[in-house]
């Protein structure tokens, strides 16, 4: 879903000839514009510092909380009356999507997507009711039913090649009438949560054998491999997640996470030579050095970078980002929308929706702690698992530490498929926490 221009952009060309002919006149002072970018550089830095120590964070809680559950409840995280009243709220996961629907008007008002703003509320408004269908629906059903879904969800996806929709040179969708354009790889993630959540329930013993962990991994590797072949690399990682949460709930043991790892180490160059475009290959090579590239596969990167310093701490305001209303910042609306988010709310705006996004995981975690039995602790770990790879590349792609992709950012990127999935799974977290009080 993202955009990698052969050519740059024409007003980014403007620019830098108007700043180069105001240099060489003498009208630039050269001292306002060192401050600038110092706070820019600061603005940068504490963006990236706070969202590294929010992932450590997690990466502890995720490590101890198995251990030391009554955390969760205790006064000085979430166990204040007020606070879990608010955060188990449903309607506390709609400020995230509210920030989105802002942030994707004001991305919008001056492109050619103008008036999509509206089209994601009436996506928001279907996936609430979705989540309040799906949460009265025993999960048990779906768990059993899952290998029907399992089977529609690889003809949907063999269907993109018969009568698929190309764009951005990829076909990754179907046209629906009087629905728009559906991405089936977005739906089949819940299809795989549910898949292996029964499969390791149904295993009897307490380690996982390599048969056990074939069959897993054949699970997710069907869809995988087709969604790859679309292309549509930063979905089908996606998929990965999931299983590497559901081997480790089903008990895999060291020496096999070591032939896995060394095996992968293997497989790595091969996927590199003959899996991978070379617009991939350019990204993960420049991400890390994007001014190498500037013009070209660096592009995207420089102007995100740009864009989260120049928001300083407070921002520039709805619809007065320079870098998203000049339109040098690529697809603002969907893959780099916390971009522009920081541009226009600042370092203060970015961080209130990191740690709306750390709550929301941390509420989750604590409802697959209390889910009545192996399969509903399975499920709720997996949508934990691919809602964390989400926000990770994604954010991470904003501040340089991952390559581009076109892996959206739950409840806030634009787009009707992403949205509908997340609500899906949250409403499946919402049936199994329910389930908790049913004998």
């Amino acid at each position: 879903m993202t955009t990698n221009p052969e050519t740059p952009n024409p007003a980014y060309r403007s620019t830098s000839s108007l700043l180069s002919e105001d240099a060489a006149s003498g009208s630039l002072d050269s001292t306002p514009h060192k401050r600038a970018s110092q706070a820019e550089l600061w603005a940068r830095r504490m963006f990236l510092v706070t969202f590294v120590l929010l992932c450590t964070l997690l990466g502890v809680f995720l490590i101890v909380l198995p251990w030391r559950p009554e955390w969760v409840d205790n006064p000085l995280f979430f166990g204040h009356p007020l606070l879990k009243s608010l955060f188990a709220n449903p309607f506390f996961r709609g400020i995230c999507s509210g920030f989105g629907v802002l942030e994707i008007y004001s991305a919008s008002i001056n492109t050619k997507f103008a008036g999509v703003h509206v089209k994601q509320v009436y996506w928001l408004l279907a996936g609430i009711i979705i989540t309040f269908l799906v949460s009265i629906i025993d999960y048990h059903l779906l768990l059993e039913k899952v290998h029907w879904a399992y089977i529609v969800s690889i003809f949907s996806l063999l269907a993109v090649y018969a009568v698929g929709v190309t764009a951005l040179g990829a076909k990754r969708w179907i046209r629906l009438p009087g629905i728009g354009l559906f991405q089936p790889s977005e739906w089949v993630k819940l299809v795989i949560v549910v898949a292996v959540a029964r499969y390791i329930s149904s295993l009897s013993k307490s380690d996982m054998t390599w048969p056990d962990i074939i069959k897993a991994g054949l699970i997710v590797g069907v869809p995988f491999l087709l969604v790859v072949k679309q292309p549509d690399l930063g979905t089908s990682l996606t998929y990965l997640p999931v299983l590497i949460m559901g081997l480790f709930l089903g008990g895999i043991k060291l020496k096999h996470v070591a032939v896995v790892l060394l095996a992968g180490l293997l497989v790595i160059p091969a996927a590199w030579k003959f899996g991978m475009k070379p617009y991939q290959k350019e990204r993960l090579v420049n991400f890390m050095h994007p001014e190498n590239d500037p013009k070209g596969s660096g592009y995207q990167i420089q102007q995100s970078l740009i864009a989260v310093g120049s928001g300083g701490v407070w921002g520039k305001g709805v619809a007065k980002g320079s870098q998203t209303q000049g339109m040098f910042l690529p697809v603002t609306h969907t893959d780099f929308i916390i971009a522009a988010f920081a541009e226009e709310h600042g370092y203060v705006g970015a961080t209130i929706v990191l740690l709306l996004y750390f709550v929301l995981l941390m509420r989750l975690i604590q409802n697959a702690q209390t889910a009545p039995d192996r399969a509903g602790t399975v499920i709720i770990m997996g949508v934990v698992a691919i809602l964390v790879f989400h926000i990770l590349v994604n954010v991470g792609m904003v501040v340089g530490f991952m390559p581009v992709t076109g892996i959206p950012l739950p409840l806030m990127s634009y787009g009707g498929s992403s949205v509908l999935f997340t609500f899906l799974a949250l409403g499946i977290v919402m049936n199994i926490r329910m389930r908790r009080f049913v004998n």
